[in-house]
């Protein structure tokens, strides 16, 4: 039966837990003015142009027209309010409520040593300096998996990490930081256990130096291919090396470890009105649940926290984690205006579909994910983190390029939300995607891994959903269990994020 959802006590909207049409009742006393599809919002009340509407107890934006009570409130009814500002912002006021206890703090990982994150996967990583290089080093993934591979039976799989970067760029640009420190930090991803491959073309401007420490850069790490006299010479060295990595890698064993040892991403894509109501929440319970057993979660996707800055300000544990969320999301207003375009860019034609209306809307069900934990630090895009809890990595929201800078600062599992659905996956980690409502579960039911959906319906509580995620992410992280992205070899291209000037 369709219901209306109210969120909080404030709002002069709700959301439709189906389409309706035009006629129909509900016990809030709201008849529908027209047909309204699913998840979209029915005025609670006849509201005057001009008039704030409220959804989570926060301006979504002002109507552009007056609305009765049941009128449909959609994409086009809204006029964006102001953006919080950066200046001065409070902090050190986290949730007060206590975090919910884990129901067990360990799992079965790779241990990378004292100081490290431990590995999900046990996976062989050729890195790329340039993507010129990318041809030569598919075809040694296809030979290794065929000639080698079977003769390791610990390791995994192998992967390339082709990217565009390398040349034909700005080296020496300020911004070029963040894909070389990127590439740089990726290549030693917890699921890549230490073995460093390194393979450049010898013309490049993303040279060896750049990647690697001086004491790493040797015949047994780095492979040039201008340095071989054709195709046949540079393949067998090609090889050679990576068997004498394949030796190592294939002596990893799981073990019994703390779950501080896990650090894991949250990225949500393709999302809709239900997202903030179901899938999101019942991740931000897990990942609260994952932080009090002492993991690090980090969450991401400038664009979709801009309008809720100053709400995970008053979470920043200390004056450092707040003047650092502010000089990053400052960086992203001053890289987006250089396009000549603000936040409201963001949202989809699909998103809109589902319901939401404007960035806001999209924020306010995007930040849930983050759970109710003190945010310790602060990371730009592929940063290493240096505290172990609740961090907010502040990459784009793209789901190709959030994905990679998330591996590239360390996470060895992502959990991705959706309500429109999406096939996303990464070879580099796996991928558990949670559903927003039941129907994306029932249409895609081999792509979805978990249904957050029966929270709408009254079927499941957060904390319900929550707890399942949590145990799955165990189960996924410990080896016992494997993705739908990863059974079917669902890996999205390696987009990292390059905000400077390509020459």
């Amino acid at each position: 039966m369709v219901q209306l959802i109210k969120i909080d006590a404030n709002d002069n909207v709700a959301i439709l837990t189906e389409a309706a049409t035009k006629g129909t009742m509900f016990p809030e006393g709201v008849i529908l003015k027209e047909d309204i599809p699913q998840a979209h919002k029915v005025a609670l009340a006849d509201l005057k142009k001009g008039q704030a509407v409220l959804r989570y107890g926060v301006v979504l934006g002002y109507l552009l027209k007056d609305v009765p009570k049941g009128g449909w409130i959609n994409e086009t009814s809204l006029a964006l309010p102001d953006q919080p500002g950066l200046d001065a912002m409070e902090f050190g006021h986290p949730c007060p409520d206590f975090l919910p206890d884990p129901p067990l703090e360990t799992f079965e990982g790779y241990d990378n040593g004292p100081d490290s994150y431990a590995g999900t996967r046990n996976l062989f990583a050729i890195t790329t300096t340039v993507q010129c290089v990318s041809p030569v080093v598919d075809q040694l993934v296809t030979q290794i998996r065929k000639s080698l591979l079977p003769n390791y039976p610990n390791v995994e799989d192998v992967v390339a990490l082709n990217h565009a970067y390398g040349c034909g760029v700005a080296i020496n640009a300020p911004d070029a930081q963040i894909p070389i420190r990127s590439i740089k930090n990726l290549m030693r991803n917890p699921n890549f256990g230490g073995q460093i491959m390194v393979v450049g073309l010898g013309c490049e401007k993303l040279t060896v130096d750049k990647l690697l420490e001086s004491e790493e850069i040797n015949k047994d790490n780095v492979v040039i291919l201008q340095d071989y006299p054709g195709y046949g010479a540079m393949m067998q060295a090609l090889l050679s090396m990576a068997e004498t990595k394949l030796k190592v890698l294939n002596e990893r064993k799981r073990t019994t470890l703390p779950l501080s040892k896990l650090c894991i991403g949250m990225q949500c894509g393709g999302s809709d009105a239900f997202s903030g109501i179901t899938a999101n929440p019942s991740a931000g319970f897990a990942s609260d649940l994952l932080v009090k057993a002492g993991s690090t979660v980090m969450f991401s996707e400038v664009t979709e926290v801009r309008d809720g800055v100053h709400l995970l300000a008053l979470r920043c544990v200390d004056k450092e984690a707040r003047d650092k969320l502010a000089k990053e999301i400052g960086w992203y207003d001053d890289y987006l205006a250089k396009g000549m375009v603000d936040r409201s860019a963001n949202p989809t034609p699909g998103n809109k579909k589902g319901g939401l209306s404007n960035i806001v809307e999209k924020a306010m069900g995007s930040i849930a994910k983050s759970g109710h934990s003190p945010i310790v630090e602060v990371i730009g895009p592929g940063e290493l983190p240096t505290k172990h809890g609740l961090i907010f990595a502040a990459t784009p929201a793209s789901d190709i390029v959030c994905g990679p800078s998330q591996l590239a600062s360390g996470i060895a599992l992502q959990v991705f939300m959706t309500g429109r659905g999406t096939p996303y996956g990464l070879s580099e980690a796996p991928v558990i995607k949670v559903c927003s409502r039941n129907d994306l579960k029932q249409h895609w039911d081999d792509l979805i891994d978990l249904n957050a959906g029966g929270i709408a319906t009254g079927e499941e509580t957060v904390e319900q959903v929550g707890l399942r995620l949590f145990n799955l992410i165990i189960d996924v992280a410990s080896g016992r269990k494997k993705t739908f992205a990863e059974q079917y070899g669902l890996h999205n291209f390696l987009c990292v994020f390059n905000p400077a000037p390509i020459t």
